[in-house]
């Protein structure tokens, strides 16, 4: 089944059924307080363990004439129905420990009652309880086919909790809140399944069937309090006692326990039969608590929250289904398909492939190009294309979008009556497993196809970045001769709730145009080493993220300008006690692991920014090791001073450099790491944390030594101990 099924049918669901969830939602959230509100009454009895049934009867009987029943409620408070010594007939809670009267039986109030009401049956009686039981199952089915889409995305059950890569809000926090929230949303509704069909009389007979024991029927008649089964039983296993209703000793005590029910002689005290509680009756019971959250508060929070995110998610849902029809629609072309010398084809499953495959069009439009924009899955014979660009993303495990899924069958059966350049550019995001898989089948296709001849090598853009896509741009027009101008619509951002900073130090560009950036914020904010600091340029608006570390309270930044680089420019020339505007992202999946007994920082380049603060803070002695990889020594000495403290401090217990510049024969982090494949090992198999942070070609090449080391040395691959979440990497 493809992911388009699965998503269509989360969507349908969610639309058919919404107003429906949209109300029982609302009072679920109502009647979530109803719990929390009870069992904060002060009538509560602790040590009801340490009490038996019998020492309860015995005070029971010395503080009334007369005792109806005794009945532990969903609270836990403890319920009597009793004749008082002035002859009135009363029901309320009771000390067990004294008999005494601590308050009167909760009421309903009438929100709840009224709220209650619309949630089991909308006020259609009948109808109405067919209904919610239908749409109950309906969000059943959204909550399997959501749980699904996470899978999905994620890359497997492995990394259902692994890092969300983040697009957008609305994105983000579906998937981030669902991983947590489904599991209880798909208890709410099985359970409101459950009880639905018990109102309709569609489930086994939960009638208790009684088992009569033998018994001395000739034993003296004793003590109510003196019963062996009222000793041995404590008040905590107390259902409901039922008094005999007269002295005729057929009627008996009618003692109810959670699993149990037993008929009790009146004067002997012997069991007169037993009647087990039918599977039926035990899964009602444990269905109404998990629905409703009677008599925990705990649950009954965690029924609020699930019904807070039903409300979000079905917020976050139509926003992000809107933003993607809106990403989606279709662009019009001005040439017919067999009349254009550049054909663009697009695979997106979310619709930001497609925003920068359509920036590119617009760039070809711009120019009086001859130019066809189209999906791949629409991929045909094109009588005289000179150049096919494929822009595509990957979805889940490395599979195809939606709208590229039949690409690789067209591709087999369509026939070109001529040779075309073809060029492919990947999204993806470094997070997942499966980083621009689809991109790089489509690359490797193109490549075998007798037709095609590569253009341009295959270019994998992280996490949407403008910059990469500029960047492949530039080669696109160096290769063709071309001048093509990238239009770009500038995103909104409100500066008002963009933080000031105070420039504290700038190093200046070494030979390497690379600078340190020191910071402090005007006010307080909480922050860590591994946190980004985003700035946004005015003139694109376009958000650039920095790993920062924090020394002294103040932000450390490495930086590396490029000459075309709008921010790093900025950056660059900015002066002591300036003032920039920025933003702290928090990044809490690359942050100094203190739970580890050692761990491994790799670096190159500015990617050592993080690691310096990181070191800083480590007074724990926990044992640490740095790799970093520069082009010379003089690299260096823009951090040797933070170095040199830290290994003196015992902060940093190895450092371990390597110089790409340097000598004949260039050497870099992963080199280093083949060096000490002990040290490694010895790491992993102590559950230690390896952490990675610079550029995506120094990470997968890390990752792959690692993954070599890894097998060879401790039989494993790699996946493992990514699985174990003890590789983190913060790369671009």
């Amino acid at each position: 089944m493809t992911i388009s099924i699965w998503r269509y049918s989360h969507l349908f669901l969610a639309v058919f059924s919404a107003i429906f969830i949209f109300i029982t939602t609302i009072t679920g959230i109502v009647l979530a307080f109803e719990p929390v509100s009870n069992k904060m009454q002060p009538y509560a009895v602790s040590n009801a363990n340490e009490l038996s049934i019998a020492k309860t009867l015995q005070t029971l009987l010395n503080e009334y004439d007369e005792v109806l029943t005794i009945h532990i409620d969903k609270n836990s408070f403890v319920e009597a129905s009793v004749i008082t010594k002035q002859g009135k007939n009363e029901t309320f809670y009771i000390n067990p420990f004294t008999g005494k009267k601590i308050g009167d039986l909760i009421k309903k109030k009438p929100v709840f009652e009224f709220a209650t009401n619309l949630h089991r049956s909308l006020f259609l009686k009948s109808t109405g309880r067919f209904l919610v039981g239908l749409f109950s199952f309906f969000l059943f089915l959204i909550t399997i086919t959501g749980i699904k889409l996470v899978l999905k995305r994620q890359g497997g059950f492995k990394r259902f909790f692994s890092k969300v890569i983040k697009e957008d809000f609305e994105q983000y926090y579906h998937v981030l809140l669902g991983r947590y929230a489904l599991i209880p949303i798909a208890i709410i509704t099985l359970t409101g399944i459950y009880l639905s069909l018990e109102k309709f009389d569609l489930l086994p007979s939960d009638k208790l069937i009684h088992t009569v024991l033998d018994y001395n029927s000739n034993s003296k008649a004793i003590k109510i309090q003196d019963f062996e089964i009222f000793k041995s039983t404590s008040l905590d296993q107390l259902k409901t006692l039922e008094f005999p209703f007269s002295e005729d000793e057929e009627d008996y005590f009618i003692l109810n326990l959670s699993n149990k029910e037993l008929y009790i002689n009146q004067y002997t005290g012997n069991i007169v039969s037993i009647g087990e509680k039918p599977l039926v009756a035990l899964v009602s019971n444990a269905s109404m608590i998990l629905h409703t959250g009677q008599g925990t508060i705990i649950w009954a929070l965690i029924l609020l929250v699930s019904c807070f995110a039903i409300l979000f998610f079905m917020y976050s849902g139509f926003t992000i289904t809107l933003k993607r029809k809106k990403d989606t629609t279709k662009i019009k072309n001005k040439y017919h398909k067999d009349e254009v010398d550049y054909v663009i084809l697009i695979g997106s499953e979310t619709g930001h492939s497609q925003r920068f495959a359509k920036q590119f069009f617009e760039a070809f439009c711009a120019e009086n190009y001859t130019v066809y924009i189209d999906q791949l899955n629409n991929y045909s014979t094109y009588k005289q294309v000179k150049h096919l660009i494929v822009f595509t993303s990957t979805y889940g495990e490395g599979e195809a979008p939606s709208n590229a899924i039949k690409f690789e069958k067209l591709l087999e059966s369509v026939k070109q009556e001529q040779q075309i350049k073809y060029s492919v550019v990947g999204f993806g995001s470094l997070m997942y497993p499966d980083f621009c898989k689809y991109a790089i089948l489509v690359d490797a296709l193109l490549e075998k196809h007798p037709q095609f001849v590569r253009n341009l090598p295959l270019i994998k853009i992280n996490n949407q970045s403008f910059d990469a896509f500029k960047s492949w741009v530039k080669q696109w027009n160096d290769c063709i001769g071309q001048d093509l101008k990238i239009q770009l619509t500038k995103p909104v951002v409100n500066r008002k709730r963009l933080k000031d900073f105070k420039v504290v130090y700038n190093s200046g560009c070494n030979s390497d145009d690379t600078f340190l950036l020191q910071l402090k914020l005007s006010k307080k904010l909480k922050f860590q080493s591994g946190d980004l600091l985003a700035f946004y340029p005015e003139e694109d608006n376009i958000e650039r993220l920095y790993s920062v570390g924090k020394i002294d309270n103040t932000i450390l930044l490495s930086v590396k300008r490029h000459e075309l680089g709008v921010c790093s420019k900025q950056l660059s020339i900015l002066e002591q006690n300036s003032m920039i505007k920025a933003n702290i992202k928090r990044n809490i999946d690359f942050h100094f692991p203190d739970y580890a007994e050692e761990v491994i920082m790799i670096a190159n380049g500015t990617g050592i920014a993080p690691f310096l603060g990181m070191i800083n803070e480590n007074t724990i002695d926990i044992k640490t090791h740095l790799f970093w990889g520069g082009r010379t020594q003089e690299s260096f000495q823009l951090y040797s001073e933070l170095i040199d403290k830290a290994l003196k401090a015992e902060y940093l217990n190895s450092f371990h450099m390597a110089y790409s510049q340097e000598q004949e024969h260039k050497v870099y982090v992963q080199d280093l790491l083949k060096e000490e494949q002990d040290m490694v090992c010895n790491v992993l198999n102590k559950e230690g944390v390896i952490m990675i942070c610079g550029s995506v070609a120094m990470q997968n090449g890390v990752l792959d030594i690692l993954d070599t080391i890894t097998k060879a040395k401790l039989k494993q691959p790699l996946s493992v101990f990514e699985n174990n979440e003890q590789i983190k990497t913060d790369c671009y």
